[in-house]
C-alpha cells in the first residue's frame, strides 16, 4: 500500500535541494542552463545508494601488514581500489575511491616510514577481464590522500620496492600494457622519492618485468624477472624470448642475465622468492610453454639453477596467478600461487595443494605476521580469509563489497524487486534491492542461483519466479526461484553441425513481445518461444569465422610452436549483443566480438551485414560491447563499441536513425580512455540516457550532446551494466569491483528543462512511497547485537 507521508518526507529531500539550487542561481543570474551548470548544481545532491552484496567479495591482489602495528593492513583490490583496516578486518574504509583508477597491481609501505605507502595502479595479472592503470601513486599520510607520481602509461604494476634506508629511492616492476606493445614497461628507478624515473630493464615494444627482489642484506643487489605477452581479443600469449631472470649489484642501475640451469625455451611469466633465513637461497616459478612450467631454486646468488620439480600455477592459466612466497618461519616452505594454492616444506621439491575447506579457490596474494608463525593472510577471487592454524581452518572476510560483477537484471517482484548479477568467478548471485528490516539489506538476504562465472541474467517479465542465469561460454539454465528447480538450456547444433562457439559472455534476450520468448546465441542467433525448451535457429553464422592462430599477435603471424595459452582464450568469432525492438517484433540487431552489426527485418529469414569499419573512425576490429533498440522508433538503434583489447582506449557510442544504414556519434563530451560498456534509454523521457563506462556512470538530458557524470555515492570504478527498474524509475549499476549500486527514483531528471532550471525553484514529484512497517530482525540499531564487521546495506531513505 502507498503512503502520502512518505511521499512527502521525499518532496521535503528534494525541496531542500531545489534551495541550494536557487542559491546557485541567485550567485550566478547572468549563467545560462547548460547541462554543465546542472551537474554542478545538482548532481552533488543526487547520491547512488551502495547495496553490496559482500558474502562473496572480489579478487585480492595484494596485501601490505603495517610493520610496526599488525592491525593495521593495506588491501590492495585488484578491481575496487585500495582498502584500509586499523582493527585487522573488522572494519575497513575505501583509501582510493576518488582517483583516476581503480584497477590495483601492488601495494607497498615504506619500511622507514610506515605512513607513505605507495599503490601500482592497473591490475598485475593478464585475464581477460583486467582493468588498466594511469601509473604509480603515493600517499603520505596512510592512504588518506594521493599523488599520481607517474609512469601513467605502465598501465600494469605489479611490484614496489622502497629502499630499506632512504625512501627517496624506489624501484617498480612494470608489466606494461597487456593489449598492445610499448608504454612503460620494464624495471624503473626512481631517485628522488618518485619525481622522476628512470627505466634500467625491458624495452618499448613487448618486455615488461613481473617480479622484482632484494638482499635484505644489501640493497643494491636485486633480482629482476621480465615477462614478454600479449593478449587480444582473440588469442593470448604468455612468452617469448624476452622473458628471463636478471640480477644487478649496483642498486637496479645495470643488470646481468641470469642462465645457467635455466629452461633455453620461451619462458612465460615468473614469480620469485628469495630465503629469508638464507638470502643466498633463491627460487622462481618459471612457466614455460603452453603451461609447462617448474620450480627452480639457486644456493649461489643466482649463479646456477637447479631444476626442483614440474609444478606450475594450473586453472585459468599461469598468467593469472604464479608469485611465490616465501615464509618468513619455516626455511625452505614456499607458497605457489595458483587455483588451488600449492605449499612445499622442502625448497620445491614437492608441493601439495594448501588446505580449503570453507574457503574460496583462485589465490592471488599472501601475507605473514612476523609475531605469529601459525598465522598466513590469503587473498582470492573471493575475497579475504586469515588462518591462525597453519591453513588448516578459514576465517572469511564478510565485509567487503567488492564483487565484480558483469552484468545485472531486475525482476518486477512486490513490494521489493530483485537485482540479480553474474560475477566474475562468484556464481550468479541475486538479492533484494530492499527490505523491511531496520538493519537493511544483509548478506543473508543474498543468495546464490547458479554457479561457476556468472554473466547474463534475465528475468521474465510479469513472473519473477523465472530467471534465466549462465556460467561462462554459453551455458545457460532457466532456475525456478520459487522451486529451486534449475534447467539447463543451453541451444544444441544438430548432428553433423559445427560446433556453437559461445562468447565468454554470451547475450541473452527476453522478447518484449512475449516474455515466454527469448534469443541466445552463439555464432548464430538462437530464438525459442517457449522459455528454452526448445531452441530454432534463425541464423546462420554472423561472425568472420577466422582461423585465429593465422592472425596477428605480438606484432606478426606466430607460429603454432610459440607459447600460445590456448585454455586461457576466450572463444572468439562470436555473438556478444542482441535487440529487438519493441515497436516491430523480428526487428533483431546481433553484434559480434570481431567487428560486425547485423540486422534482420524478418524475424530472422534475411541479415544485413554492417561493418563497424564503415561507422565514422571506428576501427575494424572493434567489440560490440551493446546494442539497444530505441524504445520509440522503429528505425532508431544504439551501438556501443569497445576496442581496448588492441589498445585502443578510445570510447565509441554510434546513434542510427535507418537501421543501421547510417551513423552519428553520440560520445559527445564523455572522456577519452573511458570506454563505454552499456546505455540504456528511458521509457517516458526520449532524449534521457544513461550509459555505464570504465570510470563511472553518466547521463544526457539531449540524446548525447552532452553528457553528465554521476558523482553522489559512487566511487570511481568500471560499471560494466545498468538496468531501469520502470515500475520504481530506479536504476541499478553493476559495478566491476564494488557490487550494486542503485540511483532511487530518477524520474525527477525528466522534468530538468530549460525552463524549469530557469526558475527559481522547483519542486519535482516523487515516486509513490510502501507503507510498512520495520521488522527488527536483528533487534535494534543499524547492525543488531552483531558486533562492527556484520555488514548492512541501507535502505532508501
Amino acid at each position: 500500500m502507498k503512503n502520502v507521508i512518505t511521499a512527502f518526507l521525499l518532496i521535503l529531500a528534494f525541496l531542500m535541494t531545489s534551495t541550494s539550487q536557487v542559491e546557485a542561481q541567485k550567485s550566478k543570474k547572468s549563467t545560462s542552463y547548460s547541462p554543465t551548470s546542472v551537474d554542478s548544481m545538482m548532481l552533488g545532491n543526487i547520491k547512488f545508494r551502495s547495496i553490496g552484496p559482500a558474502f562473496m567479495s572480489g579478487r585480492i591482489a595484494d596485501i601490505a601488514i603495517h610493520p610496526e602495528d599488525e592491525n593495521v593492513w593495506y588491501v590492495a583490490v585488484g578491481s575496487g581500489g585500495v582498502w584500509k583496516t586499523t582493527n585487522s578486518g573488522v572494519t575497513w574504509k575505501p583509501m582510493f575511491d576518488k582517483q583516476a583508477s581503480y584497477s590495483i597491481g601492488c601495494v607497498t609501505i615504506d619500511p622507514n616510514n610506515p605512513h607513505i605507502i605507495w599503490v601500482g595502479s592497473g591490475e598485475n595479472v593478464g585475464g581477460r577481464h583486467v582493468g588498466y592503470g594511469d601509473g604509480i601513486y603515493k600517499s603520505m599520510d596512510g592512504g588518506s590522500s594521493w599523488k599520481n607520481m607517474g609512469l601513467k602509461s605502465s598501465e600494469h604494476l605489479s611490484k614496489i620496492i622502497v629502499h630499506p634506508d632512504n625512501s627517496n629511492v624506489i624501484w617498480v616492476a612494470s608489466q606494461g600494457p597487456l593489449w598492445s606493445k610499448g608504454g612503460e614497461r620494464g624495471i624503473y628507478k626512481s631517485t628522488d622519492g618518485g619525481a622522476n624515473w628512470t627505466r634500467t630493464l625491458g624495452d618499448d615494444n613487448w618486455i615488461g618485468a613481473t617480479d622484482i627482489v632484494m638482499d635484505p642484506r644489501d640493497p643494491m643487489v636485486l633480482y629482476a624477472a621480465t615477462w614478454q605477452r600479449h593478449r587480444n581479443v582473440a588469442a593470448y600469449m604468455g612468452g617469448g624470448p624476452g622473458t628471463a631472470l636478471y640480477k644487478s649489484t649496483d642498486g637496479g642501475e645495470s643488470w646481468t642475465q641470469l642462465k645457467k640451469g635455466l629452461p633455453k625455451s620461451n619462458m612465460g611469466k615468473i614469480g620469485l622468492a628469495m630465503s629469508p633465513q638464507k638470502p643466498d637461497i633463491l627460487y622462481a616459478a618459471i612457466e614455460l610453454d603452453q603451461r609447462k612450467g617448474g620450480v627452480y631454486r639457486s644456493s649461489d646468488r643466482g649463479a646456477s639453477w637447479k631444476k626442483m620439480s614440474d609444478a606450475v600455477a594450473g586453472g585459468t592459466g599461469p598468467h593469472y596467478y604464479q608469485e611465490l612466497w616465501a615464509s618468513p618461519h619455516q626455511f625452505d616452505k614456499l607458497y605457489l600461487a595458483n587455483n588451488y594454492m600449492l605449499v612445499s616444506e622442502n625448497g620445491g621439491k614437492s608441493f601439495s595443494r594448501m588446505k580449503k575447506q570453507h574457503k574460496h579457490v583462485d589465490n592471488h596474494a599472501v601475507a605473514f605476521k612476523p609475531s605469529d608463525p601459525d598465522y598466513i593472510l590469503v587473498g582470492t577471487d573471493g575475497g579475504l580469509y586469515e588462518s591462525f592454524d597453519q591453513e588448516a581452518n578459514w576465517r572469511f572476510f564478510a565485509n567487503l563489497p567488492i564483487t565484480q560483477f558483469y552484468k545485472v537484471a531486475v525482476d518486477d517482484a512486490e513490494p521489493f524487486y530483485n537485482v540479480y548479477g553474474g560475477t566474475q568467478d562468484n556464481n550468479t548471485q541475486g538479492g533484494p534491492s530492499r527490505t523491511d528490516s531496520r538493519q537493511g539489506i544483509r548478506n543473508a538476504d543474498w543468495r546464490v542461483i547458479l554457479g561457476g562465472d556468472g554473466h547474463q541474467p534475465a528475468t521474465e517479465p510479469g513472473n519473477p519466479n523465472i530467471v534465466y542465469a549462465e556460467w561462462q561460454e554459453g551455458n545457460l539454465a532457466r532456475t525456478d526461484q520459487k522451486t529451486g528447480e534449475i534447467v539447463n538450456i543451453q541451444p544444441q547444433p544438430e548432428k553433423g553441425e559445427d560446433y556453437e562457439r559461445y562468447n565468454w559472455d554470451a547475450p541473452i534476450l527476453v522478447s518484449p513481445h512475449n516474455p515466454a520468448t527469448i534469443y541466445f546465441a552463439s555464432q548464430r542467433v538462437w530464438k525459442s518461444d517457449n522459455r528454452g525448451d526448445s531452441w530454432t535457429a534463425i541464423s546462420g553464422d554472423l561472425t568472420k569465422d577466422q582461423e585465429r592462430f593465422s592472425l596477428p599477435i605480438m606484432g606478426g603471424v606466430q607460429s603454432i610452436d610459440n607459447p600460445w595459452d590456448v585454455n586461457a582464450m576466450s572463444n572468439y568469432n562470436t555473438i556478444t549483443s542482441l535487440a529487438e525492438s519493441p515497436i516491430k517484433a523480428g526487428l533483431v540487431y546481433a553484434g559480434t566480438d570481431d567487428g560486425i552489426i547485423q540486422v534482420t527485418e524478418d524475424g530472422g529469414q534475411n541479415w544485413r551485414k554492417v561493418l563497424v569499419s564503415s561507422l565514422p573512425g571506428v576501427p575494424a576490429t572493434a567489440f560490440v560491447n551493446d546494442i539497444k533498440a530505441d524504445l520509440y522508433d522503429e528505425s532508431t538503434v544504439y551501438v556501443a563499441l569497445d576496442n581496448h583489447k588492441y589498445g585502443d582506449l578510445k570510447p565509441y557510442l554510434f546513434k542510427s536513425t535507418d537501421k543501421g544504414k547510417s551513423w552519428q556519434s553520440m560520445i559527445g563530451n564523455i572522456p577519452d580512455r573511458t570506454l563505454v560498456w552499456r546505455i540504456v534509454q528511458d521509457h517516458v523521457r526520449s532524449d534521457l540516457f544513461f550509459v555505464a563506462t570504465e570510470f563511472g556512470i553518466y547521463y544526457t538530458l539531449n540524446s548525447g550532446k552532452s553528457w553528465m557524470k554521476f558523482t553522489g555515492g559512487l566511487p570511481v570504478i568500471s560499471f560494466r551494466d545498468l538496468a531501469i527498474q520502470k515500475r520504481e524509475n530506479d536504476l541499478i549499476g553493476a559495478s566491476f569491483g564494488r557490487s550494486f549500486y542503485i540511483l532511487d527514483d530518477y524520474s525527477f531528471l525528466r522534468d530538468v528543462t530549460d525552463e524549469t532550471m530557469k526558475q527559481e525553484a522547483v519542486i519535482f514529484k516523487p515516486r509513490k512511497a510502501w507503507w510498512y512497517l520495520l521488522r527488527g530482525t536483528l533487534g535494534w540499531g543499524e547492525k543488531g547485537s552483531q558486533g562492527a564487521s556484520y555488514y548492512t546495506a541501507k535502505n532508501p531513505d
